[in-house]
């Protein structure tokens, strides 16, 4: 089976699938597969690309999945364009996967993270087979930093390959290794997800999840940390849709355009 037809909207190509699916999706990948990655735009990830980031760009035009990260984007699609966007947030994504699909056995490789993360992944999925590098802060300036890690994933191949050191140093990790050739598995960009999933980091309570406000959660927790996280880099989001409501009722008109 293919991928799904790509969802444009606001300027991202989204692969349309629910947790459920795109979860099914990368578990189907059989071991040794020639690699792929994943990314997980969210709100922040939009207002990036819209500005010009060349980062975000190259990710989403070589990604195997773009899969929205964000309850957010998924209302204003539907609110303001009348077209449904799946959410497969990454912190459920990763969830799913170690709950689901990964097999103690399966090998995983992960990029970024804590010891203490490494420790409660192998206590608490059993797994034998985990390496983790983690780069240091700003790495991802240093073009011999990123080869760091790309060297480290092909040093030690495996069927997962979570990049967890955030955006868009995730996705140069994952750009890298697809342009490099010789690896194999599945890169997953989902932010601080091994976090949330070995417990280390309390995930908002369902109360929040449900209202689609975990941002706020997280606000309200530690406003130092978040707020301009919030109000900065992806509140502007609103207002991106907005002007593209405005500007025409078919978001995908201008890529029509663009490819007849």
């Amino acid at each position: 089976m293919g991928i799904r037809e790509p969802r444009w909207f606001l300027g991202i190509r989204f692969t349309p699938y629910g947790l459920a699916e795109a979860a099914a999706k990368i578990a189907a990948r059989p071991a040794g597969a020639p690699f792929v990655f994943v990314t997980t735009p969210n709100a922040q990830h939009v207002v990036r690309t819209a500005g010009g980031d060349r980062h975000f760009y190259e990710a989403h035009d070589g990604a195997w999945l773009i899969l929205n990260d964000s309850k957010i984007l998924g209302l204003l699609s539907q609110t303001l364009f009348g077209q449904d966007l799946p959410v497969a947030a990454g912190s459920d994504l990763t969830m799913a996967l170690f709950h689901d699909y990964i097999r103690p056995d399966d090998a995983v490789t992960v990029i970024g993270g804590s010891a203490e993360v490494e420790q409660r992944l192998r206590g608490q999925f059993a797994l034998r087979s985990l390496a983790r590098y983690n780069p240091p802060m700003g790495f991802y300036r240093d073009p011999a930093e990123i080869e760091r890690c790309v060297d480290f994933v092909l040093a030690h191949p495996a069927r997962y390959v979570f990049l967890a050191v955030g955006a868009p140093q995730a996705e140069r990790v994952a750009c890298r290794l697809a342009n490099r050739g010789g690896t194999v598995g599945t890169g997953l960009c989902i932010g601080s997800s091994l976090h949330f999933v070995t417990g280390v980091v309390r995930r908002a309570p369902a109360a929040f999840r449900r209202l689609h406000a975990e941002s706020i959660y997280r606000l309200m927790q530690n406003p130092r940390r978040h707020a301009r996280r919030v109000f900065v880099e992806s509140l502007p989001v609103v207002w991106i849709a907005l002007k593209a409501r405005l500007k025409s009722h078919d978001p995908n008109a201008h890529r029509r355009r663009e490819q007849s």
